[in-house]
């Protein structure tokens, strides 16, 4: 039984794949995920699963600006702000980024504070 060879490549095409992932690498090590930028520490219970819900969402894009605008804001936020916040996070993700990135308005019952506070925090994202 003969056995299959493998196609041999031109040493440039070679050099050229080591030269592409070379710079992959670097691209890579360039853009980062961005994460979670504070800690838990100093904060109330209530606070720490408003922050750990809001970075653990499921759509990558929700937890970049939940966990950002939460990071950001979690400590400051009143209670009332913090159970509308509660509510917020209630809604399915798909839904919420259709919101957020404005393909679909806002339900009257969602367009509340927070979610405004939300909308402006995420308008100021860079990515």
């Amino acid at each position: 039984m003969a056995q299959a060879q493998l196609p041999r490549f031109p040493k440039h095409e070679v050099a050229d794949n080591l030269q592409r992932q070379r710079y992959m690498d670097e691209k890579a090590k360039e853009t980062t995920m961005t994460g979670m930028t504070r800690t838990s520490d100093g904060l109330d219970k209530r606070r720490k699963r408003l922050l750990f819900r809001s970075w653990h969402r499921g759509i990558r894009e929700m937890d970049l600006v939940l966990g950002s605008f939460a990071d950001a804001h979690i400590g400051d936020l009143s209670d009332e702000e913090l159970a509308a916040y509660e509510l917020l996070l209630e809604v399915p993700d798909p839904e919420l980024f259709k919101w957020i990135s404005g393909s679909t308005s806002v339900p009257p019952n969602h367009d509340t504070p927070i979610y405004r506070k939300v909308e402006h925090f995420r308008r100021s994202m860079t990515f």
